[in-house]
């Protein structure tokens, strides 16, 4: 099969098209044949090496954490997906691979793909829709009346959050610029601040939940607009030791994390305030909740650009721009 492989950790290094063997087919696996591939920052800062400490990948490999396509091929203790299904999933790390044309999956990561959507668009959802749904509904509780803020409005895990918040019955405030406040509004947001001109800590006070996306500058600022005994969860660091012990992380690399830590636990607890550090993980249930949202109606993807498969790294190019509204997808094949 072709694939786009990392040869070795190189900061904005080059992806190379090459051809693979077919991925092996454990008993509780499907294997997919991949019809379009979302494109996320994780897939960058995997290649750059950020994660190779706790998500050791041995080069080469292939990069890619979105899948929709279709089941080819079933392990023999499959028993939620048959030949023919449409699919779509985050492949649980160590597994990812889906800048290919096939993956292969735990059937626990897959979900049918929602009938609404086409394969670009369902390739879209499945890392940013978990992401929030995890921050949201698993860590947040999110409860009708709440405030939220959601930084980034218009990225990929953004667009989703909004969405989401608004279901879930919160007042929903985020950040975007000038040029993407319409687009934020149609999706719920009902304060929008636009981060070139305006100073959110100054503009919110007494938040139940800030999603935080961000560098450590705005980290400390989110802390400082919510109220006591409000949470932030944040899916760009630093990781607290609750992650560490999930991943089971040896005692070295847990002091690490607990060090990286320690100052915004500190001040997260003077002020009453709940820490938690998310890095989303594959989960199927998580996603056939997510479709039956998407197929009633109350979610809907924002998909920026679809490039074909050979310019997967002018995508991966593009989303590290920071630009993209909402997600940039591949297209892999008809």
């Amino acid at each position: 099969m072709k694939a786009f492989v990392v040869d070795k950790y190189k900061k904005k290094g080059a992806l190379r098209l090459t051809n693979m063997p077919e991925p092996e087919l454990r008993d509780n696996d499907v294997l997919v044949r991949v019809r379009a591939t979302g494109v996320n920052l994780l897939d960058s800062k995997v290649r750059d090496g950020e994660f190779k400490l706790i998500l050791p990948y041995r080069p080469p490999f292939v990069l890619g954490h979105d899948v929709a396509g279709s089941v080819v091929r079933v392990g023999s203790k499959v028993r939620r997906f048959k030949t023919g299904d449409e699919v779509y999933a985050r492949p649980r790390d160590h597994r990812v691979g889906t800048f290919a044309e096939f993956i292969a999956m735990n059937e626990a990561d897959v979900a049918l793909k929602p009938k609404n959507l086409n394969m670009e668009e369902a390739a879209s959802i499945p890392l940013v829709g978990l992401t929030a749904w995890q921050a949201l509904v698993e860590m947040g509780k999110v409860k009708p009346g709440q405030k939220v803020f959601i930084q980034a409005g218009s990225g990929g895990v953004g667009t989703f959050a909004i969405q989401l918040a608004k279901h879930l019955g919160a007042e929903v405030a985020t950040t975007t610029s000038e040029k993407n406040v319409e687009l934020v509004k149609s999706l719920g947001a009902d304060l929008v601040i636009d981060y070139k001109t305006q100073d959110f800590e100054k503009a919110l006070s007494g938040y139940d939940l800030v999603l935080n996306s961000q560098d450590t500058k705005m980290l400390e600022k989110s802390l400082r607009v919510l109220k006591p005994g409000g949470r932030l969860v944040s899916i760009s660091g630093p990781p607290d030791p609750e992650f560490a012990k999930d991943l089971r992380l040896n005692l070295f690399l847990k002091f690490v994390i607990r060090l990286l830590s320690r100052g915004v636990r500190k001040r997260a607890k003077s002020l009453g305030i709940g820490y938690s550090f998310l890095f989303m993980r594959a989960q199927g249930e998580h996603l056939t909740e997510i479709t039956s949202l998407i197929e009633s109606g109350v979610i809907r993807p924002v998909v920026d650009r679809i490039f074909p498969f050979e310019k997967t790294g002018d995508a991966l190019a593009y989303v590290e721009t920071g630009r993209a509204k909402g997600k940039v997808v591949i297209t892999v094949g008809e």
